[in-house]
């Protein structure tokens, strides 16, 4: 598993949300964007994905940009980051659910499945509070 530049930016998006969430200001991706150095229009891409099913609130205008819907402790780095880069899995065979269809052929489906549930529940045990 490879965590791309699109996951890192989004952790580092939402926990740049977590730390104002107390203030309940919204946030403009300008922002973030000018005090980590990264490209606005790539945190515009990004905030696609993590700006569906009631994840943020969003408000346009001049005090415009997002925060948290929720709590900071609500969420989790590892649905963050499955929200930005989709699957997870160590290996391609279980993204695509091969190794789980042919489990009697593949020796070593049970110790990619084993890597994938320690690395699921360390991302999840970890949350936006641990790191604002």
């Amino acid at each position: 598993m490879k965590i791309s530049t699109k996951g890192r930016y989004a952790l580092i998006i939402m926990i740049e949300l977590a730390k104002n969430y107390e203030s309940g200001k919204f946030v403009s991706l300008k922002e973030i964007a000018e005090k980590e150095k990264l490209s606005l229009k790539y945190l515009e891409k990004i905030m696609l994905n993590l700006n569906k099913k009631d994840f943020l609130e969003s408000s346009r205008g001049v005090d415009g940009g997002y925060r948290l819907k929720n709590k900071p402790v609500d969420y989790t780095i590892g649905e963050i980051l499955k929200r930005a880069e989709g699957n997870l899995s160590v290996v391609s065979c279980l993204k695509k659910m091969e190794c789980t269809s042919k489990k009697g052929n593949c020796i070593t489906c049970s110790l990619w499945q084993e890597l994938n549930g320690v690395i699921d529940n360390f991302l999840n045990s970890k949350t936006l509070e641990d790191y604002r």
